[in-house]
């Protein structure tokens, strides 16, 4: 009678440590495992490399040495300035002038983007299929636009002796692109113009993956539209925003071709110059390749910048990305 309960107990212990032996037994993982990922990846990174790394290298290799006509013809030999480039870049009060009014025209292009984006995300939940259909259509001809071809039509559109916007408004010949302000303002239109397309798309798409239970209930509760978006779909819909506001502050803190067809060049006197058609004028126009070169990495640093900080504030919030 002894003996049964020692034995059943010991089969007992016996299928647990056979269950826990395999349970443990199927968690190790698989020899090789562990690097076949990276052997899927190879040829992205191998290409990411020849793309990326490599030219960022170049970059940062010509902003420290001394690089104009001369070097470039063969003239003169290549010396090793260290940071004399960027100190005579960062001594330069234009260049301080042309940093500010760079943040600032971003910064108004990326607020402009998503609130005309998020709004229209919003409008093409509340319309029948025939109208979304063509404000999508709409959005998209606008989104595959060439930089070149919309600043040519926008011009033309405000050209102070054709335009049509002239003669709607009663402005005679006025230039818009005389004035800094008003040349500022027309190229952030057409930014917006061309921009507001992937905010649009994206943040519907992610409107759409809301169930609609949710959005019943707040409207049951006497929610308006703005109070809706506020405190139900905009903390959903945050790791998308996240991703088309980091999104569009590259694009716009980068702007180039727009500023440089709409006002030729940059404006009178360089009144217009963002950061990179400064840095362009440096390299190009006046041969100064190591200090173009400077003004290239000090705007790789600033987006790098804005992007971590931006994604550890999030991540203080506890958000996942």
């Amino acid at each position: 009678m002894s003996a049964a309960p020692s034995s059943s107990g010991g089969i007992v212990r016996g299928r647990v440590r056979d269950r826990r032996g395999s349970s443990r037994g199927s968690q190790r993982p698989l020899r090789g495992a562990s690097g076949t990922p990276w052997l899927y990846l190879a040829p992205a990174l191998v290409v990411l490399g020849g793309l990326l790394v490599y030219p960022v290298y170049q970059l940062g290799l010509i902003s420290f040495l001394e690089y104009t006509q001369a070097q470039v013809s063969g003239g003169e030999p290549t010396t090793f300035q260290g940071f004399g480039n960027y100190a005579e870049l960062f001594g330069d009060a234009q260049f301080w002038r042309v940093l500010v009014a760079t943040v600032v025209f971003a910064a108004a292009c990326v607020v402009s983007t998503l609130a005309v984006g998020c709004a229209l995300a919003v409008l093409l939940t509340r319309v029948r299929a025939l109208p979304r259909l063509v404000l999508m259509l709409a959005a998209l001809g606008a989104w595959a636009t060439p930089a070149v071809t919309g600043s040519t039509v926008w011009l033309l559109l405000f050209d102070p002796d054709f335009g049509p916007v002239n003669r709607m408004l009663g402005l005679g010949d006025h230039s818009w692109t005389y004035g800094r302000y008003s040349a500022f303002a027309l190229v952030l239109l057409e930014v917006v113009w061309c921009s507001f397309p992937f905010v649009m798309v994206t943040v519907y798409a992610g409107i759409r993956a809301v169930p609609a239970e949710v959005l019943e209930a707040a409207a049951l509760d006497g929610a308006s539209q703005w109070r809706i978006w506020r405190s139900v779909l905009a903390p959903m819909l945050r790791p998308i925003l996240v991703v088309v506001t980091i999104q569009s502050v590259i694009w716009d803190f980068k702007v180039y071709t727009q500023i440089y067809v709409m006002t030729n060049g940059g404006g009178i006197a360089g009144q217009n110059f963002v950061l990179n058609v400064y840095a362009y004028q440096k390299a190009f126009a006046s041969s100064q390749y190591s200090l173009g070169s400077a003004i290239g990495v000090v705007m790789l640093l600033i987006l790098l910048s804005v992007t971590l900080v931006y994604l550890r504030l999030l991540r203080r919030q506890g958000e996942e990305l």
